[in-house]
């Protein structure tokens, strides 16, 4: 018996994106658009018509915008919302207040281009859907929200093995679906002396810099977007930026990281794997390997790759995570020593930083 498609309902007051979300979505044999919305209103009496497993929603619309009527929908009958927002900006915060009422996902909107950018955006766009039909939601409950301050080997090149001179130790951790509230919870325990992180969280480029100082603000650790060159230091975490390859490098007893462009790693960019892959080279047993909540197997070889090479590697574990994907992935290649709440993460990765 074949399992069923699943089921999306696309909320967007543009025609012409509803248009290429559907036809997008629906070129996938797993995935039936089962109907449009173009605004809120409507989108409810389509869920009270047929209760779709995941909504796609634009976060601007007439009459009811969609961090409202997200918040509704949490807080009464939660369904997997895919925030389908533009590249802007000066949205994003808009767009990072939805991922904290219970969204699951942040897409942007596909717009005409290149051959490989629609291509780029079919796998991520379908991807995004699958994620978070299989994401774990729950009830929204109130809470207080502080604002910020103001303020792969064909992307790696070819290299020698780790060097073992520096015993500075750097930690580098990957997360998808669910990922951003997970980060927010391990982040915010760190104190001031943490060992310096790199992230990648898989996010569209503009949502990264915004996500980093929402954080920066939150943390008693300085966070950041990662740039070319910047150094990793012990008390700063670098976020890959959205739509870049970050890896790990090291000059001397100095770790810096290197942004790069290049193909979809694992349906992702940036990917997990190729900052994983790039720790095992140029950092070894100087290496603590994180991995948390996410669909699909991003990061899975490369943090094996990291115990291979005497790192020690961390997995959050099934009964905290939003998808129990790359985590569980990991665990099965055997690339994991200990497998952690995510409360317990923060405190393993002080003692085995040490």
């Amino acid at each position: 018996m074949s399992k069923p498609r699943i089921r999306v309902l696309i909320v967007d007051d543009s025609a012409v994106v509803r248009q290429t979300l559907c036809e997008v979505l629906s070129s996938d044999p797993e995935i039936e658009v089962i109907g449009t919305a173009g605004d809120p209103f409507v989108a409810a009496e389509r869920i009270g018509e047929q209760a779709p497993d995941v909504i796609t929603l634009d976060i601007e619309m007439p009459r009811m915008d969609g961090l409202t009527f997200l918040k509704t929908i949490m807080s009464q009958h939660p369904i997997p919302v895919v925030i389908c927002s533009s590249l802007a900006e000066e949205g994003a915060q808009s767009t990072l207040r939805a991922l904290e009422y219970g969204a699951v996902e942040i897409i942007a909107k596909p717009r005409l281009g290149t051959k490989q950018f629609l291509e780029d955006a079919q796998v991520v766009l379908c991807q995004a859907v699958k994620a978070a039909a299989a994401a774990k939601v729950r009830i929204l409950r109130p809470s207080h929200i502080v604002e910020p301050k103001l303020t792969a080997d064909a992307i790696l090149s070819p290299g020698t093995h780790a060097m073992a001179e520096t015993t500075e130790k750097v930690v580098v951790i990957g997360a998808s679906t669910g990922g951003t509230e997970a980060l927010k919870t391990l982040l915010e325990t760190l104190p001031p002396d943490a060992p310096g992180i790199v992230i990648v969280q898989h996010m569209p480029e503009m949502f990264t810099r915004a996500f980093a100082n929402r954080l920066d603000g939150l943390c008693s650790i300085t966070v950041k977007e990662a740039e070319a060159n910047d150094t990793v230091l012990r008390g700063r975490a670098l976020i890959a930026p959205g739509n870049h390859h970050t890896l790990l490098k090291r000059s001397g007893a100095r770790y810096y990281v290197d942004i790069k462009d290049g193909p979809l790693v694992c349906r992702h960019r940036p990917s997990v794997d190729v900052l994983f892959r790039s720790a095992a080279r140029y950092a070894g047993q100087n290496a603590v390997g994180v991995i948390l909540t996410g669909m699909g197997d991003d990061g899975a070889r490369g943090m094996l790759e990291m115990k291979q090479a005497g790192a020690y590697t961390i997995a959050q574990d099934e009964s905290t995570c939003v998808v129990f994907g790359m985590p569980k992935e990991a665990i099965k290649l055997c690339g994991v020593d200990k497998v952690l709440p995510l409360q317990s993460v923060s405190g393993a990765i002080l003692v085995h930083a040490r």
